[in-house]
């Protein structure tokens, strides 16, 4: 509930700001212009604004401990092998942390190549042999240096820009139809933002499906560049026992994009942001 609460407080204090801004520039959301500024303001500012505050946000929402000085031997082991590919890789050195779940997971984020978070659960840990850990910190320092977080958001942002100024557009074109009848009411305030919630929700439904589908295709370079830093067999190695763990994820939602999903079928395919772990395997036998 205080979750709740927080989130509602937060937009709303946006939406208020936002307001301000906008009357001090004197910029009438009306308009066209006006209201593509608007969409872009909250579009891209919000998806950006998550960016920034994701690694934040990682720690928090998984109580991952981040690794300052190393207190026992996995976790110096763990220190140093993120060392070793951030260093293959050729970028700074990521914050290393490991956070408390039986999931065999693990996810990298952050805003700039040369600061990102690489955070492993215990479950990965326990059940996954050393070298298969190898392969998915390998896996997940491939993300970091492709800047994968940065260019997820961006697209994420466009696609949020066009959601809200689409639907506003098309609210705009329904309000004036009701407009030009003999009774000339419109939709009203709350019948037009009724209409504007519910093709954010549709259109916001299709931005998703975009945003999963580039996301499983990263999932394929972050896979070849961990078989280049450690080998193929320890990257099909670590998938095959991911696929032998049925185990659903614990990620929270806000960073389940950058974590290890469980496999899932049908129409939910379509927003899966992992695919399908045999497709993986089949596309690392074929380099």
């Amino acid at each position: 509930m205080l979750r709740i609460i927080l989130f509602l407080a937060t937009n709303m204090a946006i939406l208020i700001l936002l307001g301000i801004v906008m009357t001090v520039f004197g910029i009438d959301s009306r308009s066209t212009s006006g209201l593509l500024f608007m969409a872009a303001l909250f579009g891209m500012g919000g998806s950006l604004i998550s960016l920034a505050m994701s690694k934040w946000i990682a720690k928090k929402s998984t109580g991952a401990k981040v690794i300052e000085i190393p207190s026992n031997p996995t976790e110096q082991w763990l220190y140093d092998t993120v060392k070793r590919m951030a260093e293959k890789a050729e970028i700074g050195m990521p914050e290393v942390a490991i956070y408390n779940s039986p999931d065999m997971n693990a996810f990298a984020t952050g805003m700039k190549k040369n600061s990102a978070l690489v955070a492993v659960s215990t479950g990965l840990l326990q059940n996954m042999a050393r070298d298969e850990v190898e392969a998915v910190l390998a896996h997940e320092i491939t993300h970091v240096a492709c800047g994968d977080m940065v260019t997820l958001s961006l697209i994420q942002g466009v696609l949020n820009t066009f959601v809200i100024f689409l639907s506003r557009m098309a609210a705009n074109v329904i309000n004036n139809f009701f407009s030009s009848d003999e009774e000339g009411g419109g939709l009203g305030f709350f019948g037009y933002m009724a209409v504007t919630i519910v093709l954010e929700l549709i259109l916001g439904l299709f931005a998703s499906i975009i945003v999963m589908w580039f996301s499983r295709k990263r999932e394929f370079t972050a896979d070849k560049g961990a078989a280049y830093l450690t080998g193929k067999d320890k990257m099909v190695s670590a998938l095959r026992r991911l696929q032998a763990h049925h185990e659903p994820s614990h990620l929270p939602d806000q960073v389940a994009a950058f974590g290890i999903r469980p496999k899932q079928g049908g129409m939910a395919s379509l927003f899966r942001s992992h695919p399908p772990i045999d497709e993986r395997i089949a596309a690392l036998e074929k380099l």
